[in-house]
């Protein structure tokens, strides 16, 4: 981001800035995704793994909601 700033701020060509902006964005989705794959594989199958064993769903429910909710975020 930083980057990005210093080339506003040195008035780099816009086609350039916004190729960076494309390339920061396509990261920061990236890693969004890693995290939401690491939250459904290790939260969500948690959260099943203790409602099967107490018989309780409350805690799958509140973990599928939470990454629906990011799901729903990251389509914005």
């Amino acid at each position: 981001m930083r980057g990005i700033a210093r080339m506003v701020e040195e008035d780099k060509y816009c086609i350039d800035i916004l190729t960076q902006v494309a390339a920061v964005n396509k990261a920061l989705h990236a890693v969004s995704m890693g995290l939401l794959e690491e939250h459904i594989s290790h939260c969500v199958v948690g959260a099943a793994q203790e409602s099967q064993a107490s018989g309780n769903d409350d805690a799958v429910q509140e973990k599928v909601q939470e990454a629906t909710a990011a799901i729903g975020r990251l389509l914005r």
